[in-house]
């Protein structure tokens, strides 16, 4: 596949661990974008010409040339496949490495991301919106510190990155739900803690961090949508 010119790229969203994902992923790949630097659930993803963009209203969206791309985790294997075959930070397709990828991916999302860390955020920080439900707050607690204690077996052989030796877009997915549960306050295992810290020490992390939190007054995510 020829990538189009990565000059038309541009990333609407900032301020969440979602938002966090594609902006690490630029700069990791260390590619020139726009920033369109919005926030979920703000006036601006309600106007016309975003919903245009993203009927379901939520950040962050990815555009490069005429393809326009919605979803975290999906705007990160695109930069990787289009914009980073020297890389590593995705596996090649249809190979032995692309499936285990794909498979601590959709891990990643699904269990550590929305069927936990975002159901605490709908029931906690939105309880406005989708009720009070501290026993499903509780429940999805309880899920997130197994699940992840999944992740802590698989490091348990000291290797530095979630698939080895080679620093993956899955490694973004994971710090930045290690980074959602520091928010709101699950512990975590002191191997995970030391993984983050090292994520955290790469110069790609600091720089995306930087420019994704810096609307907020604390450099802290803000959790709402994908």
């Amino acid at each position: 596949m020829t990538p189009a010119n990565p000059s038309k790229l541009t990333l609407w969203g900032a301020s969440t661990t979602r938002t966090m994902r594609p902006h690490w992923a630029l700069h990791e790949l260390r590619l020139d974008y726009e920033k369109q630097m919005v926030t979920p659930r703000s006036g601006e993803l309600q106007t016309a010409h975003f919903r245009a963009l993203n009927p379901r209203e939520k950040v962050p969206v990815l555009q490069d040339g005429d393809l326009t791309l919605v979803e975290s985790a999906a705007i990160v294997n695109y930069l990787g496949d289009n914009y980073g075959a020297d890389s590593g930070l995705t596996p090649a397709p249809a190979t032995r490495a692309r499936a285990g990828y794909d498979q601590w991916c959709f891990f990643i999302m699904m269990e550590l991301d929305a069927h936990t860390l975002y159901v605490i955020r709908k029931h906690a920080g939105l309880s406005e919106l989708y009720g009070e439900a501290p026993a499903a707050i509780r429940a999805a607690e309880e899920g997130f510190r197994k699940q992840a204690h999944v992740v802590d077996l698989e490091l348990e052989d000291g290797r530095p990155f979630l698939l080895g030796d080679t620093f993956t877009g899955a490694d973004i997915l994971l710090t930045t739900c290690l980074d959602w549960a520091g928010v709101v306050k699950i512990s975590l295992s002191d191997r995970l803690i030391a993984y983050a810290a090292r994520m955290h020490d790469r110069t790609a992390y600091a720089s995306a961090a930087a420019l994704n939190y810096s609307l907020l007054p604390d450099g802290r995510p803000f959790e709402t949508s994908r």
